[in-house]
């Protein structure tokens, strides 16, 4: 895709796509094989609203039970470090983060499978392994076999993040496709936070392997349901078979899909390795949204490791109840997409109106993101200072619902703009390059935390760290006065 690619550009291709008509000088060759017009029902967009709906919610699912995984052990990591001896508090730190890992490198070689074999068959293989993997840590022997298990287990737990935007993208319609990747990344968002609350009972009735089997049950029965339920959504693997098939019964050899790429298995693997690479390096647009996304999920997770010390250690909660204290960034995720739901198209429509333009600008998906991304700082200095001074338990948890506030206005807006700035050929790798980003950031930034607060304390690293985070409040604002400028000059059109 070229960087000179438009708003509008974008618009014209998904609604040629929705519509089931080609946008391009394909149109006129009789070996072209598209949608059969615009009400075609194998086309996804074409199932019922309760088929394509199921899906969406699907892979939220599968994404919630994975997303779950990073932190449901984090109750019971002092079990887990006594029964392995761990004396390295880097070691005991990486048992929980080492997942994110998996999650951030998975995905980079599962994504590129499914555009030669679909969607489905990876949901259902990764469901498989992730669940296998993690009976492996319930059952692991020493800290080496578990943290195999951890980062395998990650791997295949990063499938629905890879590939549940894209499916969303598959069944959802333009005017609705904003609640419906709200819906979806509610899953990751919220995981992290159910995991903890499900593991802290677990852990204080059964030990921290039982959290384990626990995660293993939920993945296998969410991955059975999706067996039931999910059917291939890709449009290039339906029209690929559909393809086939016209080959197979008019016994025309050069019938092929609109969508067909030429390209071997080795090729796509490898493109799909360095596309991300390179527009992170040729586009400032998506390198600074992605590091800014990277920061505020590290410093998510570095907040997670620090909740047993705080609410364990100073406010003296029990093991099943410092779980409890994850429910404030949970209640303030799902305000916050009932807010991004309630508000999105009224900010997008008044920001048209006030320019005068008929195709929205990219650019308006950040207008939530200028209004809400300060909480992430506030925040953190609320949290901070009120466990720093002992204050009610209460008002830590009102400062993590801050954070967790700021934080969905600065993944949910940033996913949208990527996808309408790059447009359907680009915006996989520019939603890759900022997933890696962020989970690499989940993985290692939580290993500085230790070090920090015992130099800082609670009140002096919280400030710092919201000081960090309000350094990029600037970034969206200056994008959207910008984008534009920044778009025309930014070279993708070789990537």
């Amino acid at each position: 895709m070229s960087k000179e690619n438009t708003s509008s550009e974008v618009v014209d291709n998904n609604v040629a796509l929705e519509s089931g008509l080609p946008n391009d000088s394909k149109l006129t060759d009789p070996n072209v094989v598209d949608w059969d017009g615009p009400n075609n029902p194998i086309n996804p967009l074409n199932w019922s609203s309760h088929k394509r709906w199921a899906h969406v919610l699907m892979v939220a699912l599968l994404a919630l039970v994975t997303n779950m995984g990073p932190t449901m052990c984090a109750p019971s990591i002092k079990g887990l470090v006594a029964d392995f001896n761990i004396s390295s508090q880097t070691v005991s730190t990486l048992a929980i983060t080492l997942y994110l890992l998996g999650l951030a490198t998975g995905p980079m070689f599962l994504y590129p499978l499914s555009e030669m074999y679909g969607r489905v068959p990876l949901y259902h293989g990764a469901s498989l392994a992730f669940v296998a993997f993690v009976i492996g840590n319930a059952l692991s022997k020493n800290i080496g076999q578990f943290i195999v298990f951890r980062f395998l287990s990650g791997c295949a737990g990063g499938t629905p993040m890879a590939l549940g935007g894209g499916t969303t993208a598959d069944v959802a319609r333009l005017e609705n496709r904003g609640f419906a990747m709200a819906l979806f990344s509610l899953g990751p968002l919220t995981g992290p936070v159910l995991g903890p609350v499900i593991g802290g009972f677990i852990a204080a009735d059964k030990g921290w392997r039982w959290t384990f089997w626990m995660l293993a049950i939920l993945g296998g029965a969410v991955g059975t349901a999706a067996l039931v339920i999910m059917r291939e959504t890709h449009p290039k693997v339906l029209l690929e078979r559909k393809a086939a098939r016209l080959r197979v019964s008019t016994g025309n050899p050069q019938l092929q899909s609109r969508l067909a790429r030429y390209l071997t298995p080795r090729q796509v693997v490898v493109q799909a390795l360095i596309r991300p690479a390179m527009l992170l390096l040729r586009s400032a647009v998506l390198l600074v949204m992605s590091l800014y996304v990277a920061l505020v999920f590290g410093l998510m997770y570095l907040l997670f490791a620090t909740f047993t010390d705080v609410f364990e250690g100073q406010y003296g909660f029990g093991t099943s109840i410092s779980g409890l204290v994850h429910l404030g960034l949970g209640v303030a995720l799902i305000v916050a997409m009932l807010l991004f739901g309630a508000l999105g198209d009224r900010v997008q429509r008044a920001a048209m109106k006030a320019d005068g333009v008929q195709l929205p600008r990219p650019e308006y998906r950040l207008v939530l993101m200028i209004w809400f991304s300060p909480c992430v700082g506030v925040g953190l200095f609320i949290y901070g200072w009120t466990a720093y001074y002992k204050v009610h338990w209460t008002l830590p948890i009102i400062g993590t619902a801050i954070i967790g506030l700021g934080a969905f206005f600065v993944l949910m807006p940033t996913q949208l703009y990527l996808v309408d700035l790059f447009g359907s050929d680009a915006a996989a790798s520019a939603l890759g390059a900022n997933n890696l980003l962020r989970y690499l950031s989940s993985t290692f930034l939580p290993l500085a935390g230790p070090s920090m607060y015992r130099a800082l304390n609670y009140g002096w690293g919280n400030t710092l760290l919201g000081f960090l985070a309000l350094g990029f409040v600037p970034a969206p604002i200056l994008f959207y006065k910008y984008g534009e400028r920044l778009r025309a000059r930014d070279s993708l059109k070789s990537v």
